[in-house]
This record gives structure tokens, sequence and C-alpha cells, in this order.
């Protein structure tokens, strides 16, 4: 029996990593809505970025999430096929994404999704694709 034990617990080691890192987010982006920033850790690396939120009369929902699904190009057909570049969407149709209204950048602007330059929107969903979706979490605060 002991040593039934021990071959499972040696097994579960091995097939889920000895540390809690086994357990944790390879990447993490943090959106701060109250501050606007996007701040992404990916192993070692850290980045901050500006983002926007919504803007007055919408919302950007809050909470932690996993992405559903990303897209490289997509034109939300809500919103009069808007483009959203890179995009990597977290709750339904809210996502992370690339815009070209980098001037608004820093301040709520959105319909609820979080812009970002295009630049850092691609990286973005470069790492996202790297770690996969089982290891990002995408956390939405005030």
């Amino acid at each position: 029996m002991k040593k039934t034990v021990l071959i499972a617990a040696a097994l579960a080691t091995m097939l889920l990593g000895s540390s809690v890192e086994g357990w944790a987010a390879k990447l993490v982006a943090r959106i701060d809505v109250s501050s606007q920033t996007m701040t992404v850790r990916y192993g070692q690396a850290v980045y901050r970025w500006r983002v926007s939120t919504a803007r007055k009369g919408y919302i950007t929902p809050r909470g932690t999430y996993r992405p559903q699904r990303t897209a490289r190009m997509w034109y939300s057909r809500k919103y009069d096929m808007s483009p959203m570049p890179h995009s990597v969407f977290y709750r339904g149709g809210y996502a992370i994404h690339g815009t070209g209204a980098v001037k608004s950048l820093g301040r709520p602007a959105s319909h609820g999704c979080v812009r970002l330059h295009p630049a850092n929107a691609a990286a973005f969903y470069s790492m996202v694709r790297q770690a996969g979706f089982r290891n990002t979490r995408i956390v939405v605060t005030n």
C-alpha cells in the first residue's frame, strides 16, 4: 500500500511539476481600469502599456479570465465592422486588441474592449499564442 502511494505521488509530481510554479499562469495580464494601464508579466519580462477601456455608458467587465479565442484580424459586426487587429477574446465579445485610435490610449474610449497600441497588441497576441490559453490569466480590476 505504501509503495503504491509513493509511486502515485511521484507520478503526480512529474506530471504536474514539483513546485507551485507548475500551477501558476505563465502569462498574466492585469488591466487597471482606473489608471488605464495593462501590466503584462511573462516569465521574467514585465511590460506596462497604456490602454483604453470602456467610455461612459459602456462597461469593461471586471474579473479574472482565460482567453477563449484569438483572431489575427477580427471585424466587429456589432460596431460597423470596426477592425480589431490581434484580438484576444476573454469574455464573449470582449477582447484585448489593437486600435488605430492611439491618441485615445490612456483614457476611456472603447465600447468595453481593452484597446492597445497595434504593436503592443501584436506582442500580447503572440505571447498568448506561445504560452497557451490554459497558461494565461487576464485580470481586470478598478
